[in-house]
């Protein structure tokens, strides 16, 4: 496939359910770019950790920020993707940091952030075939992408990959506590006012317990395949 073709692909569901990975691996694929929205929404959530913000409380002083913000991602000389904040390289050492991962869903739940963003996300789309995770993809950001996928797993499969991504989580943090924060994640992005995290009614429900990622991989580039045919 040609990224030329300006093909929307998007990929919807709860943390830890594997969209990163196979957004990524669908993109090495197909020759397209990844974009990670979850990532844009933790820039700001690191960004607010370093102005002493607790967006929580203080959702306010974080939206009177953004005017002085720039968020984007730019093409690297390899084709691949770098997310910038103020011109400046973010890197994942920052963006994966339990700090970070504990208040990110409070971030992105401010209406006036979401507002903010959505147009930065949406500019990706003139890079070609683009590839979009996050959770709220398929239903708000592209709902005219051609093919549409949720992602998920069972709340103790979701808590085991998590707990393997250890940048994530707290030092000798158990099953049970990544599942109960894992959880009041869910809570917290399903039950927000501003577009929450739901499956799109045209998208493909995709549960991957018991498959590894390369199966998951080969049944999304199968259905795209069939779907283009």
């Amino acid at each position: 496939m040609d990224n030329d073709d300006f093909l929307q692909i998007a990929i919807d569901g709860p943390a830890a359910a594997g969209k990163s990975t196979q957004a990524r691996l669908l993109a090495e694929k197909l020759n397209g770019y990844y974009i990670n929205t979850g990532d844009m929404y933790r820039a700001l959530a690191y960004a607010a950790l370093q102005a002493g913000i607790d967006p929580d409380k203080e959702p306010e002083k974080l939206v009177a920020l953004l005017p002085e913000w720039e968020l984007e991602y730019k093409t690297t000389e390899d084709k691949h993707l770098q997310l910038y904040f103020n011109n400046e390289p973010i890197t994942q050492d920052k963006l994966r940091n339990p700090q970070v991962t504990a208040i990110v869903s409070q971030v992105a739940r401010i209406p006036e952030l979401r507002e903010w963003m959505l147009d930065k996300q949406r500019r990706s789309r003139k890079l070609g075939l683009i590839i979009m995770e996050g959770r709220d993809i398929g239903t708000v950001v592209l709902p005219e992408a051609k093919f549409k996928f949720f992602i998920t797993a069972s709340p103790l499969e979701r808590a085991r990959r998590r707990l393997a991504q250890s940048e994530e989580v707290a030092t000798n943090a158990s099953l049970e506590q990544v599942a109960a924060e894992l959880q009041k994640r869910d809570d917290i992005d399903s039950k927000r006012e501003v577009a929450p995290l739901i499956q799109a009614a045209d998208a493909i429900k995709i549960i991957t317990d018991g498959m590894n990622k390369e199966e998951v991989t080969e049944k999304l580039v199968a259905i795209i395949r069939k779907g283009l045919s």
